[in-house]
């Protein structure tokens, strides 16, 4: 019985400075390449892509888990691999990969398909600004990527920090992926900006107003959970200082969201 097919993807915007070694690293474990691209990309992310023997296809862009249950619909492989553009996968990775997917049957029976398992988590490690980050929450940091194509949906409702839905059991992988998540300081700060807008609005839509003691307490809360309790102390001055930057920007989201509040209120 022949091994189960894999179609790597990659979720790309404006990616041409990563989206070629992104898809080096995916080679050996497939021939099955597709970036989703946004429709907002201004960039060669298309056309070095396509060099790299990739299929590329233009999404609109409505949210991130439109654009994964797109990728589910448009891939054409029996698991579909999510990476994102300044991820690496590793040769012992993919071995691990090779190995779980080969355990498993390509073509089960109904009643047997609903126990297989269905989507497979992988920690990533996170380096930031040339260190690999160990604690505060940013390692192991479990991601869903690998998923039976047929078992696997996207709640678009979630607009951010998408999830899948699985009809069927999860299994985790040993091996990490290798993220390469922020160079400078002022990636960082304009990917947490963007990210603090976002759950703000989704905070308001939720019904979620402000109280003067969630000024305090929640960034309060977000430096404990982040140095003591995930003992980012351990990571030294980089672990203190992501975890202040976080914690200002746990402070960021509630300033929005009162601002939010009051906006609505001016326009009644």
């Amino acid at each position: 019985m022949p091994n189960p097919t894999i179609t790597a993807v990659v979720i790309a915007r404006d990616e041409a400075k990563q989206i070629a070694a992104c898809l080096a690293s995916a080679r050996p474990l497939t021939d099955d390449l597709l970036v989703l691209l946004d429709d907002r990309t201004s960039d060669d992310t298309a056309r070095i892509a396509e060099a790299a023997g990739a299929r590329v296809v233009v999404s609109r862009f409505v949210n991130f888990s439109a654009q994964r249950n797109r990728a589910l619909e448009t891939a054409g492989g029996d698991w579909v691999l999510f990476i994102d553009a300044d991820e690496r996968l590793t040769p012992t990775l993919i071995a691990e990969i090779k190995k779980c997917l080969a355990a498993l049957p390509s073509a089960l029976p109904p009643p047997m398909r609903e126990a297989s398992i269905a989507g497979y988590w992988a920690a990533r490690r996170n380096y930031m600004f040339g260190h690999w980050v160990r604690h505060a929450g940013w390692y192991p940091d479990y991601q869903l990527r690998l998923l039976r194509r047929t078992a696997a949906r996207y709640d678009e409702s979630r607009a951010v920090h998408e999830l899948a839905q699985l009809s069927g059991p999860d299994a985790k992988l040993r091996e990490p992926l290798i993220h390469y998540n922020y160079e400078t300081w002022a990636q960082f700060r304009a990917k947490q900006r963007y990210y603090t807008a976002f759950e703000a609005r989704i905070l308001y839509q939720q019904g979620q107003r402000v109280r003067l003691r969630n000024f305090v307490l929640q960034p309060l809360r977000e430096f404990r959970r982040r140095y003591i309790s995930l003992e980012g102390w351990k990571d030294g001055w980089l672990g203190l200082a992501l975890a202040l930057a976080m914690t200002w920007y746990e402070f960021r989201k509630y300033v929005m969201l009162w601002r939010m509040g009051k906006l609505t209120c001016h326009c009644r």
